[in-house]
């Protein structure tokens, strides 16, 4: 089963810095939208890394400049720190982390991310491509065990397998990174790339799930897909972010809903850093805006990300599983029929049971081959004897019909 990036539909080129950088700052309507420039007056995500799962992060941005703290590449295609694009659509994971924790150009020019003082690592990955030395499901298997092994506080994946299963390489894989603690996020796809509902990674139990919205806070029918594993929404078109050379490109797609949302638990683990990922979780999740709508939902989740009230507001404790506990559990039930062993079968001693004789024949009676059966009464004998009887009943008749004839005559 291929993997897919999951960015929506052709990026629209807006202009080469420097010469607008400014008139790209003005394009991000979410940062005000949604509460970022609020939120940034707690905390812009420093002391934060998130590894960004991607085709790689291309060097020499202005806007990363500082940004990426470490890397790798496990598609052999790549270079060592993960900063080289790589597969299919090689500029996606330049777009993810500009949108993420892009760091500007200057005072009001450039892309800015969300969370502008977060770190990031470069995990490259090649879809699409001949040549990998892994499949594309061991490369994000490999992938995740690197991050979490060089201190990945989040993992983003803007990508889906366009299935609602996942290969049980996974199961591992995902639970070392629950195990330690980090918060993986993930998008739900997008309908107008094919993908209509949901697909791993983005049904895996306690990951954070991400579906989209357009600029009036609608639902996305284009760039976002929809199921029940939605936790949250954000915006998902006429999303702007920088390309491998410099350039700016305006994109849709949950693949660009993710980062913000990677972006913002940057923010809520900076703010709160002795909150576990469940906590950070239930904090985005629980301040999510329902914006009129009955939640949860297939298409919103719990609502739209508020990441000011993410970072400011009183959150109660959250109750419910871990996302360690949630992906043990679907294990037990739904991986049970393929782990466990074959029960032999049981086998019991059973006495041999000695075979019957033949019932004995009756004794020869001579006289009985002489009697009438049940058959021979019934079919010969009682009919004759009816016969016979109605027999001399007429010729009794008929001596004494002659008889009183012959009186008759001798009176005459």
């Amino acid at each position: 089963m291929s993997l897919a990036l999951a960015l929506g539909g052709a990026s629209v080129v807006i202009d080469a810095p420097p010469a607008h950088a400014d008139q790209v700052r003005d394009l991000e309507y979410w940062l005000n939208d949604y509460g970022f420039t609020q939120a940034w007056a707690t905390t812009r995500g420093a002391g934060v890394k998130v590894a960004v799962i991607d085709t790689g992060v291309a060097p020499n941005i202005t806007e990363l400049a500082g940004a990426v703290v470490g890397g790798t590449d496990v598609s052999g295609l790549g270079s060592p720190n993960g900063q080289t694009p790589v597969g299919d659509r090689s500029e996606h994971g330049t777009l993810v982390s500009s949108l993420m924790a892009g760091r500007g150009t200057g005072e009001g020019t450039g892309i800015i991310g969300v969370a502008p003082a977060a770190s990031i690592l470069a995990v490259s990955v090649a879809f699409g491509t001949n040549g990998a030395t892994l499949s594309n499901d061991e490369q994000i298997a490999a992938g995740i065990r690197w991050a979490v092994d060089n201190g990945a506080d989040v993992i983003n994946m803007s990508l889906t397998r366009n299935t609602l299963d996942w290969p049980t390489s996974w199961d591992d894989a995902f639970l070392y990174a629950f195990e330690h603690d980090v918060v993986v996020v993930a998008a739900a796809g997008n309908r107008g790339s094919g993908t209509t509902e949901v697909g791993a990674p983005a049904t895996i139990p306690g990951v954070l799930t991400v579906g989209g919205v357009d600029r009036n806070k609608a639902a996305s029918f284009d760039a976002s897909s929809q199921g029940i594993t939605i936790s949250v929404a954000a915006p998902s078109e006429q999303l702007v972010g920088v390309v491998p050379g410099g350039g700016y490109v305006q994109w849709d797609g949950t693949s660009a809903a993710a980062p913000i949302v990677s972006g913002l638990v940057a923010l809520v683990r900076s703010a709160y850093p002795k909150l576990d990922a469940a906590e950070v979780m239930n904090r985005v999740i629980a301040t999510a805006n329902p914006n009129g709508h009955e939640v949860p939902s297939p298409i919103y989740g719990n609502g739209l990300i508020d990441a000011a009230a993410a970072v400011t507001a009183s959150v109660p404790a959250s109750t419910a599983p871990t996302p360690t506990q949630l992906l043990e559990e679907w294990i037990r039930v739904h991986r049970r029929a393929d782990t466990a062993p074959t029960p032999e079968p049981e086998t019991t001693a059973v006495a041999p049971v000695p075979p019957k004789k033949d019932p004995a024949l009756p004794a020869h009676n001579l006289a009985a081959a002489w009697l009438p059966g049940p058959l021979s009464l019934t079919y010969v004998t009682v009919p004759l004897m009816v016969l016979v009887g109605f027999g001399i009943l007429v010729t009794l008749f008929g001596v004494g019909a002659t008889r009183h004839f012959k009186r008759l005559r001798s009176k005459r």
